[in-house]
């Protein structure tokens, strides 16, 4: 694009990605983990997150969340965080462990 960045090829683990309603959703029975849709990054300075209908989803390099502790306060497996739209409360994601990933492990 003009501005910004896509990125593709990331995956979602606790939830899936409902393109007819453009949010997240309950992950199906037996899916552990489902492709993620494009996603449109663009800088906005100083822009303040919305207090609700997004759930700020942690991207992971791999399904080992954890990692070893960088001078950033985050795991060295940590990328960084994107808003995804939703229309349920950011703390039921987080109870789901809903995160994005950028490698499955087989």
């Amino acid at each position: 694009p003009k501005v910004g960045c896509y990125i593709h090829g990331l995956f979602l683990e606790g939830a899936r990605w409902d393109a007819a309603a453009g949010k997240l959703a309950e992950s199906r029975p037996k899916e552990l983990y489902t492709e993620m849709a494009v996603i449109w990054l663009v800088p906005v300075p100083n822009r303040k997150p919305p207090e609700s209908g997004s759930y700020l989803c942690p991207i992971y390099k791999t399904l080992t969340r954890a990692g070893t502790l960088s001078t950033t306060g985050h795991s060295t497996n940590y990328v960084i965080a994107v808003e995804i739209p939703t229309d349920k409360p950011e703390k039921h994601w987080i109870k789901r462990g809903t995160a994005l990933i950028c490698a499955l492990d087989f």
